[in-house]
């Protein structure tokens, strides 16, 4: 089966932060299981947290916020299959987006008018396409390519531009390329990789600027940024290490994600404006971090590894300056904390994951140690995460 994301990129970050983890878990985290069990808009504004539903099962996954606070993700129902959903604003109401015939679903981003861009099943076995929405998630639209085995839309803009990804070979094939549509979806150009074979956007701006990972020709992974209408394809570079990730971009074109360093660490960085220049975030503790989204503020939200209770999520000012544990900002019931930040909108309002410790065996939350790092392509990369769905089937 053609899983959410490129295998391959996934299968890379897999190994190297299940390596990360194992270095930086201490004792007391090697007792300890994380566990989600929250999702939330925290609003910055003084209206602190609103719950996030469900429709109708147990689970529900966050992805995108736009400016009005609609929250778009993938939540199982009562019959239990795992739907796209929509809310109204300031996350009131969740509404099923649906699929294309088969039985799943995920919304991965959604602009200011409401369009809302992801993937589902076809009523073909083994086949999954992108699909688009009119605003306020109203119709779902196939944007195919008709034939092809997969595509997912990672990214909306205002003007209804898409992008995404698309493997044109087959469901075992890791050549996936990054594509960009018109207006509202229409037509679909591959953007190619930066040096070798595959290469995945995962999002865009409002001039059409594209971000996401792409092989080089050294065969590491690098983060780019495209030009206008994605024309062309730059290489942002790393932080002194091997690989580098984008997870998000502003209409000023800065670019946010995680890079590994010349320490062996991985670290939450931000570009200057159209993708110039990559400045390191650095983590409040334990060498580990990555940004999941920005504002237009240069806003930069994300998460950060801990000595004692794995990931914690954070915060920063404009311009990425300044990182701050978010759960200096909001009182809790004891034993919970915010553990991700997902996106953040114009309005100041984050989306969040909250979490609780529990006993577990160390080997176990060892592996989750590790499992934390992917946190912005599990997240913000727009896409389902699904080692986590291989690993723990029951979530």
């Amino acid at each position: 089966m053609k899983m959410t994301r490129n295998s391959r990129m996934q299968s890379l970050i897999l190994a190297t932060t299940i390596s990360i983890g194992l270095c930086f878990t201490s004792p007391v985290f090697a007792q300890q299981d994380v566990r989600d069990v929250g999702t939330f808009i925290l609003d910055l504004n003084g209206k602190g947290l609103i719950s996030l539903g469900t429709l109708g099962g147990s689970v529900t996954k966050v992805y995108d916020i736009n400016d009005v606070g609609q929250v778009v993700g993938i939540s199982t129902t009562a019959t239990g299959e795992r739907h796209a959903f929509i809310t109204g604003p300031n996350g009131a109401g969740m509404t099923d987006l649906g699929t294309l015939g088969g039985p799943y679903s995920i919304a991965t981003s959604i602009n200011n008018a409401g369009q809302v861009v992801g993937e589902a099943y076809l009523d073909v076995p083994g086949r999954t396409h992108a699909f688009i929405t009119g605003p306020n998630g109203v119709g779902m639209t196939d944007l195919g390519p008709q034939g092809e085995f997969w595509s997912s839309a990672t990214g909306i803009n205002n003007a209804g531009q898409v992008a995404g990804n698309r493997n044109p070979y087959d469901p075992y094939d890791f050549r996936d390329h990054p594509f960009i549509t018109g207006p509202n979806g229409v037509g679909m150009t591959d953007l190619g990789p930066l040096g070798r074979v595959s290469a995945d956007a995962t999002g865009i701006n409002d001039a059409g600027q594209v971000v996401g990972t792409s092989d080089t020709a050294a065969g590491d992974q690098h983060a780019f940024i495209t030009g206008p209408n994605g024309v062309g394809m730059t290489d942002l570079g790393t932080l002194g290490g091997v690989n580098s990730f984008a997870a998000g971009i502003n209409d000023a074109g800065q670019v946010v994600g995680a890079s590994t360093t010349a320490t062996g660490g991985m670290h939450a960085f931000i570009t200057g404006p159209n993708g110039v220049g990559m400045t390191d975030l650095g983590p409040l503790e334990a060498n580990k971090s990555y940004a999941n989204s920005i504002n237009d503020a240069g806003e930069v939200v994300g998460a950060f590894a801990t000595a004692t209770s794995g990931m914690h999520a954070f915060i920063t000012g404009p311009n990425g300056v300044g990182m701050t544990d978010l759960n200096s900002l909001v009182e809790l019931p004891a034993g919970t904390f915010i553990s991700q930040a997902i996106g953040i909108n114009n309005a100041g309002q984050v989306l969040i994951v909250t979490s609780t410790l529990v006993p577990e065996p160390e080997t176990y939350a060892l592996m989750l140690a590790g499992l934390g790092l992917i946190g912005f392509v599990a997240w913000r990369q727009k896409s389902e995460n699904r080692i986590f769905t291989i690993l723990f089937p029951e979530n």
